[in-house]
């Protein structure tokens, strides 16, 4: 009998401020009400933004997990794991962002062997650069999700990254789109986009996706994809997103594939 083995989706983006931190939280609520059992971790090591987001009190973070698997002090995962609900846990990563530089990257692949066959999803959120992390994670995951804004900057920091994502033979990466950060202004459009990054993209979160009240559910520790009445008032941005965490569970060989052939 196969041992199931989670999907691993990394998040990323070439800049800040795109929404890379809210987006992990909705695809997490949006496989939540699926009945998916899933885990965030929490790789941007600077700001440990999932669990300030969710309003969650931390014991045992990343640093001191990595610290207790060095020194031999590991007994059992749930030691580290905060439960959000029924069917998200966390892994934070250190409030302190001095200990970022102490937590060796090497450890990765020994977290993700211990949990892989415990959820249906792991949802990793990192930092806007290609940090030794970051290039970890990307290294382990099935899917590397690129969030694109229409900002010119990141456009052009965005075409550098397919420049070097390609170099690297890397296939298992889409691009995302999300136009419910600028709702208002849009400088360029899709087909200006694709020219400009040299790449298809693949999703568009939509403008009719942006949350109005965002800072109310981050200050209530709240994920908006699992807000019934955020669910009722969004129908159509919800059926892209859906679509979107829907795609991320697909057959990433078959996907690849297509990605070349549309290449």
């Amino acid at each position: 009998m196969a041992i199931k083995k989670a999907k691993v989706i990394t998040i990323t983006s070439t800049k800040g401020g795109v929404g890379k931190t809210t987006t992990v939280l909705n695809l997490a609520g949006m496989y939540a009400t699926m009945k998916k059992k899933v885990l965030i971790i929490d790789m941007d090591l600077s700001s440990s933004a999932i669990a300030l987001s969710l309003n969650l009190e931390v014991s045992k973070d990343l640093f001191y997990l990595s610290e207790d698997i060095e020194n031999g002090r590991f007994k059992e995962i749930s030691d580290y794991l905060l439960h959000y609900q029924e069917h998200i846990d966390i892994l934070a990563a250190p409030r302190d962002p001095r200990l970022e530089s102490k937590i060796s990257s090497d450890y990765l692949p020994l977290i993700l062997g211990k949990v892989i066959s415990m959820y249906d999803v792991i949802l990793m959120d990192t930092i806007h650069h290609m940090s030794l992390h970051t290039l970890n994670a990307m290294d382990h995951s099935d899917w590397i999700v690129y969030l694109l804004s229409n900002d010119p900057m990141d456009l052009k920091n965005m075409k550098s990254m397919v420049a070097i994502l390609k170099d690297m033979n890397r296939t298992n990466f889409k691009i995302v789109l999300n136009e419910s950060i600028d709702h208002r202004t849009h400088y360029f459009s899709k087909y200006d986009i694709k020219n400009i990054i040299k790449d298809n993209i693949d999703y568009t979160i939509p403008s009719s996706f942006y949350i109005k009240n965002i800072h109310r559910y981050l200050l209530d520790g709240k994920i908006p994809t699992l807000d019934s009445k955020f669910r009722l008032g969004n129908k159509k941005g919800m059926d892209h997103f859906k679509k979107l965490a829907l795609s991320l569970l697909k057959d990433d060989e078959k996907e690849q594939n297509s990605k070349q052939v549309r290449e």
